[in-house]
């Protein structure tokens, strides 16, 4: 099996500064819920897959992303050259996207954005070129032309969150297409309209997921009492896109994913604190 150590990865998509609340209920119409924590960091997609291949490599990740010329812009650029990405911004003169993270005492979970998501597009002057050295990119939020360009890379994976019509407009091949088979919102109408990706994965969390081609893969349980699922499928996304920019078969990269998945339901937020 080959070794992540070393491995060229990128991500091309967006990020939302999250604040991560520990509360005693979920909201409830004319309730009041007390926090006993709090605190903030980068979230969103694009950010929580980029800082866990980061950990996973051992390198640098490149980030192209967008952001807006405010704060919060430059608080969630300084923080993620802290946690090993090295982000490459197409700024906007809007505000950065937010958002709120509720997760109670049983770990139910309910998440807030506010402000549109910020994307980078292929018209933005970013190095795009560096996309054709890479060994994998992940692709959460960019124009069409921009997918185009991050196809350069050995092996690219995306979340169906890019959305159909972008995927269809941009009509590349897939290594992966990787979401979940619980929400909703990741679901794609048949027929794709796209080319079929070699590799389509479903998360289901505890139950696992599905693989098509290949059918129902285990769940991989967590090290220890799961608290918060806020990151687990984009943690997910980070060891499957790692594993198979390494040469590693499917089946290898899947198992990974899990395990990174499985680790992060454990702490508070996207990260260990």
């Amino acid at each position: 099996m080959n070794t992540l150590s070393g491995l060229s990865l990128a991500v091309v998509g967006h990020l939302e500064w999250m604040s991560f609340l520990q509360v005693d209920q979920l909201p409830q119409a004319g309730r009041i819920a007390h926090a006993a924590s709090s605190f903030e960091e980068v979230g969103g997609a694009g950010a929580v897959v980029a800082v866990q291949m980061a950990q996973l490599s051992g390198t640098r990740v490149r980030f192209f992303t967008a952001l807006g010329r405010d704060d919060i812009g430059e608080r969630s650029l300084e923080r993620l050259k802290e946690l090993n990405v090295e982000p490459h911004v197409a700024w906007r003169n809007e505000p950065t996207r937010q958002g709120i993270s509720m997760v109670d005492g049983v770990g139910d979970r309910a998440i807030t954005v506010v402000g549109k998501r910020l994307q980078p597009e292929a018209g933005d002057p970013l190095p795009w070129q560096q996309l054709s050295r890479c060994d994998g990119v992940f692709a959460s939020a960019a124009d069409a032309k921009a997918l185009v360009l991050a196809r350069q890379a050995k092996v690219l994976t995306a979340t169906p969150r890019l959305r159909q019509t972008t995927l269809q407009e941009a009509a590349i091949s897939l290594d992966a297409l990787i979401g979940s088979g619980l929400d909703p919102d990741e679901q794609l109408r048949q027929p794709l309209g796209f080319p079929t990706p070699r590799w389509q994965i479903a998360t289901e969390g505890n139950r696992g997921g599905r693989l098509s081609p290949g059918g129902h893969y285990p769940a991989t349980p967590p090290p220890g009492p799961a608290i918060d699922s806020y990151g687990c499928g984009d943690s997910f996304a980070a060891g499957v896109t790692a594993g198979l920019a390494a040469g590693w078969s499917v089946d290898e990269a899947i198992t990974l994913g899990a395990t990174v998945g499985a680790r992060c339901t454990t702490w508070h937020g996207p990260f260990e604190r």
